[in-house]
């Protein structure tokens, strides 16, 4: 009797848990890096979003002639500032930091004919004019995008 009671108990043998565990190690193998994929994809887009913002922002207040001057944009790896005038200056009370998220950076400014780590530019007061046309490159480990900035001072990504 003590026997035939011993063959009817239920319950979880350790092969039946290890085997559920390795079926959730294969799953979260195959689904984490598409994760981090798909997250570095989206903040790459928001980097480029704020860029393009930041020059379309700098540009329509010099075309409404907001205090009566120009603005302009400075890149540099890991942010934007909109600044006022035609000459960036890092200690001006009045700069507009814009923080890019990382992974995503600024690997290449090419404005004007002078590609770097970091660049200007700011537009004309009449018609909003660039004060320099080019490229920037804004790229994660995986994912890279240009933004082209034209003459007319339109700026548009790839």
């Amino acid at each position: 009797m003590i026997l035939t009671n011993f063959f009817y108990k239920k319950g979880i043998t350790a092969i039946e848990l290890l085997v559920v565990l390795a079926i959730l190690v294969i799953l979260l193998a195959i689904v984490v890096p598409q994760f981090s994929k798909t997250r570095e994809s989206q903040v790459l887009k928001s980097a480029v979003s704020d860029i393009l913002s930041s020059i379309d922002k700098a540009r329509a207040e010099t075309l409404s002639s907001l205090n009566s001057s120009e603005y302009g944009v400075h890149f540099e790896f890991d942010r934007i500032v909109i600044f006022k005038g035609k000459v960036y200056s890092a200690s001006a009370g009045d700069n507009e930091i814009v923080s890019i998220t990382a992974p995503a950076s600024i690997n290449n400014v090419a404005l004007g004919g002078v590609s770097g780590a970091s660049g200007n530019m700011y537009f004309s007061r009449l018609y909003g004019i660039p004060s320099a046309t080019g490229m920037i490159t804004v790229s994660t480990s995986d994912y890279s995008k240009i933004i082209t900035i034209y003459a007319t001072g339109v700026a548009s990504t790839d």
